[in-house]
């Protein structure tokens, strides 16, 4: 006989509801699918500090917390351990529990709390109804009526030793993804801002044009042309998940539509980290594909630069915050072409831009090869920890291929 369980959460957890009554806690915690339980502040913003959290529980260290309303497009939550030196306080949104005296390694409930087999099995606990809406509001009953897959105690510590070292392996990705980050900003802004390179204005080395106004009468046409707009723009990269169509006249094609190394610029933002945030185009639609007026389009102009400097002058004006400094507006920051022309320039030599080009660009790969692998490790644990508690992967084989 097995010595595997599945257990109703009740078995295993136990709720806590100490309440902030006094209000000598302020350190608002919340949870981040990516980092745990962490700082709301650092999350969101300062916003909490003026409300009444007198209502709030108190979470200790080694206690999990679960987000009971959630999108229903997500996993119904997400439990994090609080693994801090010091306690913190949630919302009322959030179950505060811990795991029952040698009913389960913590370790391991996290890892499990976390899975998909245990977020399938509350999923087939909620009420009927509960996924019509926007929003659910997992109850407790249902949550304690979750299974949670209970291997022995030596199986529950090889189980979080394995994936302890996968983590190792992300969080070291990570951490050489960011100083490889590092680097090449410093690297191109040493680049970009050489001061023994002569200065020009912006609007002698690139063009800049600004593409149409999204207007009703254009949401017909007998010419409906994709198009990019501030939502398909990311730092240094698009996102062509929803690429949406207007109508565009066999003119208007002509004078908008994107060519191959043009750099496209947010050119307008509530947030200022969205202002000026540029990526470069590189045909990754079939032709022809315009843009709409949120963006700026930045081409290198034959003879004077090429469209690889563009693009990293561009990403070196969002980083150093070039873009912002020259943005009008007071809630919303726009960068008008206008502006943007006049901005400073230190225009190298052609071959000089190549060689700038060439280094740059290696670097960039670097990086984006190192996030690769982290993405790819991320997709690894994910099936790794579902193979180990459906026990399609022995953990008692020996050593696992990562």
């Amino acid at each position: 006989m097995s010595d595997w369980r599945q257990v109703p959460l009740s078995e295993v957890v136990t709720r806590v509801t100490t309440k902030n009554v006094d209000r000598t806690n302020e350190n608002v915690l919340t949870v981040s699918a990516e980092r745990g339980l962490i700082a709301q502040e650092s999350f969101f913003t300062k916003r909490v500090a003026s409300k009444d959290t007198s209502g709030y529980y108190v979470v200790a260290p080694g206690q999990f917390v679960y987000n009971k309303s959630t999108s229903k497009s997500s996993a119904y939550g997400t439990v994090a351990r609080n693994l801090s030196d010091m306690p913190g306080i949630v919302s009322p949104l959030y179950f505060v529990f811990e795991a029952k005296d040698r009913a389960a390694l913590p370790e391991y409930l996290e890892l499990a709390l976390n899975s998909n087999q245990f977020f399938g099995s509350l999923a087939g606990m909620l009420r009927e109804g509960a996924r019509a809406h926007g929003l659910l509001n997992v109850r407790l009953k249902e949550f304690y009526a979750a299974t949670v897959t209970l291997p022995p105690a030596p199986t529950q510590g090889r189980i979080v030793e394995v994936m302890g070292a996968v983590d190792d392996q992300i969080a070291a990705l990570e951490t050489e993804a960011g100083v490889l980050s590092a680097v090449l900003r410093r690297r191109r802004a040493d680049l970009i801002t050489d001061e023994s390179v002569e200065a020009v204005r912006a609007e002698h080395a690139f063009d800049f044009s600004t593409g149409v106004r999204r207007t009703p009468d254009r949401a017909t046409g007998p010419y409906m042309t994709p198009y990019l707009r501030s939502a398909n723009v990311g730092y240094g990269t698009l996102d062509l998940s929803d690429v949406l169509e207007m109508n565009y006249d066999p003119a208007e094609r002509k004078k908008f539509s994107l060519q191959y190394g043009d750099v496209v610029v947010s050119e307008g933002s509530a947030s200022a980290n969205a202002v000026g945030m540029p990526a470069m185009w590189r045909d990754e639609l079939p032709g022809p594909v315009c843009t709409q007026m949120t963006l700026l389009r930045l081409r290198a102009r034959e003879g004077v630069c090429i469209p690889e400097f563009v693009f990293h002058w561009s990403m070196w004006a969002y980083e150093a915050r070039a873009f912002l400094d020259v943005a009008g507006g007071t809630n919303i920051k726009h960068i008008s072409a206008k502006r943007a022309k006049g901005m400073a320039v230190r225009l190298p030599s052609l071959v000089r831009q190549r060689e700038m080009a060439v280094e740059l660009d290696a670097m960039e790969s670097a990086l984006e090869a190192t996030r690769a692998e982290a993405v790819r490790l991320r997709d690894v644990r994910v099936r790794l920890l579902s193979g180990l508690l459906d026990r399609t992967i022995d953990i008692e084989s020996g050593e696992l291929e990562i």
